[in-house]
């Protein structure tokens, strides 16, 4: 039986996604010359797979242009937290908490994030009363 395709992006397409939220809309070729400098694949594969993530709704298209133009269908804030929520919902049960304490109690955030993280979450807390 086929594996369902994920919504959420892999390590490839996270690659692609970065060279178009770096470098906006792009054809697949300036994709492909920006990917070329990290990891050696062919033009045909760059195309594959951007045709894949159009299908998974990750690009939108402008085929008014030729060539044609690629772009990421969310920004990159918006594609981090929808990760970070399908993680909570999967591996700690939906718990937001839980996702962060585990990063906290893991080790291998700098004093400078962890400060970073008590000044968001004062914030928070000051937005909400």
């Amino acid at each position: 039986m086929a594996r369902p395709t994920s919504s959420q992006p892999t390590e490839v397409e996270l690659q692609i996604l970065g060279v178009l939220w770096e470098n906006g809309p792009s054809t697949v070729r300036q994709v492909h010359l920006a990917l070329a400098d990290r990891k050696a694949t062919g033009y045909s594969t760059t195309l594959k797979m951007m045709q894949v993530m159009l299908e998974k709704k990750l690009l939108r298209r402008d085929e008014s242009v030729r060539p044609q133009l690629y772009r990421a269908a969310k920004s990159k804030k918006q594609t981090q937290i929808q990760m970070l929520d399908d993680l909570a919902r999967r591996a700690f049960h939906g718990s937001a908490m839980r996702l962060v304490q585990r990063m906290v109690s893991s080790g291998r955030l700098s004093a400078e994030e962890l400060e970073e993280i008590h000044r968001l979450a004062q914030t928070q807390e000051g937005d909400s009363e």
